[in-house]
């Protein structure tokens, strides 16, 4: 008779993983941010400089400001969207599926290519709009822009996610609803709606901490201008570390960078009350 080892032992090579690719590193920046280091010499040890300087750096709290703004307004723009796409995607009509397949071509090009197809399309020399708003140029708007190129990027994969489970609400709950006289407005928010909630939150959760950690989007369409009107806090981490040769410094805003993300993923489940979430399966 064949020994069996114990379950737990198919966990090592997912926790090695996290270990030596997340969890070291993780350590190594904590350590960098009590240290001033130009990435090049040996960092020397600083004490708390590094996060003083950050409690009275003006910039940085603008830059989380501005974090925070995008980071809102893509969640406002991308999930109706989301949603009602998915929903819609969702039906079994071959014309839905042509639509969709081509809607979600965003998906498959890499975040580089679309920021700069976009950096061509809204140039006021060359592009679609000549002679038209600087969308780019002007302070007021340039920050709304990126969030429509992240929105236009982003909302395709979450359209996916919405369309898959959407597709796996059971159809006796839509017939049983037709035969009490529900219209589809009626189904969509009686039915629809609360049957998604576990996929809203789920979006929610990816979809705020990919906005708190947007970086090359923003880098490559205005980095960080005009002036510094989306100059949020990724990139100022990236600015200050990398041009600035001031990586200890830089590790310190990587590290709050770390606990925002961090923090908004565990209020964002505690407050849906996700982990209290009953079955959804019929029966359940």
């Amino acid at each position: 008779m064949s020994s069996q080892r114990p379950s737990g032992w198919y966990a090592v090579p997912a926790f090695a993983f996290f270990g030596v690719f997340a969890a070291l590193p993780m350590v190594l920046v904590v350590y960098l941010s009590f240290t001033t280091w130009d990435g090049l010499s040996t960092p020397a040890f600083n004490g708390v400089d590094n996060w003083t300087r950050l409690i009275q750096d003006g910039e940085a709290h603008a830059s989380v400001g501005r974090t925070l703004l995008l980071m809102v307004v893509s969640w406002l723009v991308q999930t109706p969207i989301a949603l009602l796409i998915g929903v819609w995607a969702a039906g079994k009509q071959w014309s839905r599926a042509v639509l969709s397949s081509i809607f979600f071509l965003p998906l498959l090009l890499s975040t580089a290519a679309i920021a700069l197809l976009w950096q061509v399309l809204l140039d006021p020399n060359f592009g679609a709009f000549i002679g038209g708003p600087l969308f780019l140029g002007d302070t007021d708007i340039a920050i709304y822009t990126v969030v429509f190129v992240i929105s236009w990027q982003y909302i395709p994969f979450h359209t996916l996610l919405y369309q898959g489970a959407a597709r796996a609400i059971p159809a006796s709950l839509y017939e049983a609803s037709i035969i009490d006289g529900a219209g589809r407005l009626g189904r969509f928010w009686n039915i629809t709606l609360p049957q998604l909630r576990y996929t809203i939150v789920t979006s929610s959760v990816l979809m705020l901490v990919g906005s708190l950690t947007t970086f090359d989007t923003v880098l490559i369409l205005t980095g960080g201008g005009p002036g510094t009107a989306t100059r949020i806090l990724p990139l100022h981490m990236y600015i200050t570390g990398f041009s600035g040769f001031e990586m200890g410094y830089a590790s310190t805003i990587a590290v709050v960078l770390v606990v925002l993300g961090t923090a908004l993923s565990v209020a964002v489940m505690r407050w849906s009350g996700f982990r209290s979430m009953s079955s959804q399966q019929e029966g359940s």
